[in-house]
């Protein structure tokens, strides 16, 4: 199995390489810019070569960026709608630029308007960026949610919807996050609930379409629609599901990274998902 962690980036793109490796990463995650701002400098040349160098050196099979929380292309305000779209497609860009084949996007929130608006508005924005051609090499990944307020890609034929409504199926996929789907309501935590959510999975989105998967337990409880992460086998998810994801030979060539919440533990989180396959 590929298995990683979300990395910092502190002190240089690079860094994230170097510590993924120091802990035992054969992928890791990024963000390319500061998560919580929209303002932010362009990637210098020698930036993205010793960053793409850094991966190579350190046996990074697989980089996966996450786009900045501030993006909502299904927002029914115009002004935040184009100003995420400006974002997503420099961030195509900046992912180009580093080498990273995919962008993990979350799907936003409707802010109280229609659901099917918020989902034609989110999945007419992307088509938008991808036209653009500013990331070509970039698959854009929608990621699971919790189902926290208005968000969107709650459950698997929500998700499916926005897919279908981006007219470039080459260009787009899914990321499934373990602690979103348990908090929206897909019960993983047992050898039977995991089977049963990934044929789900399988059948309403395809794992054909499956090029991610975030790792992590859940502070809260099944159905909460909560995104509290926990560390691996510490929440309200258990061990056994987390077994059964490593063990899963369908997911063999797709990145599992953690973002549980302590850093400091991913090390061990990492050991703990090896010490799982059998």
């Amino acid at each position: 199995m590929i298995l990683g962690a979300h990395r910092s980036t502190a002190g240089g793109l690079w860094n994230a390489a170097e510590s993924g490796r120091a802990i035992g990463c054969d992928a890791i995650q990024i963000f390319t810019r500061q998560p919580q701002r929209w303002a932010h400098r362009p990637i210098e040349d020698a930036e993205a070569d010793r960053f793409r160098q850094a991966c190579a050196d350190n046996n990074i099979s697989c980089v996966v960026a996450h786009d900045i929380y501030l993006t909502n292309l299904a927002s029914p305000n115009d002004e935040l709608r184009q100003k995420s779209l400006d974002s997503c497609i420099d961030e195509l860009g900046r992912c180009q630029k580093l080498g990273i084949p995919y962008l993990v996007m979350h799907c936003g929130s409707h802010e109280g308007c229609e659901e099917e608006v918020g989902i034609r508005r989110f999945s007419e924005a992307v088509q938008q960026a991808l036209d653009t051609g500013n990331g070509p090499d970039v698959k854009i990944l929608l990621e699971t949610t919790a189902g926290q307020g208005k968000a969107l890609g709650w459950t698997f034929e929500q998700l499916a919807r926005l897919l279908e409504g981006i007219n470039r199926s080459q260009s787009t996929g899914a990321c499934l996050d373990t602690c979103h789907v348990f908090a929206a309501g897909y019960d993983i935590s047992t050898a039977e609930g995991y089977s049963e959510t990934m044929h789900k999975f399988d059948k309403v989105i395809g794992l054909n379409l499956l090029h991610a998967v975030h790792c992590n337990d859940s502070k809260k409880a099944l159905g909460s629609r909560r995104d509290r992460h926990e560390n691996i086998g510490e929440g309200e998810i258990g061990e056994e599901a987390f077994r059964q994801l490593v063990n899963d030979s369908r997911l063999a060539d797709i990145p599992i990274l953690l973002e549980t919440p302590d850093l400091e533990r991913h090390e061990e989180d990492l050991k703990k998902l090896r010490s799982f396959m059998l």
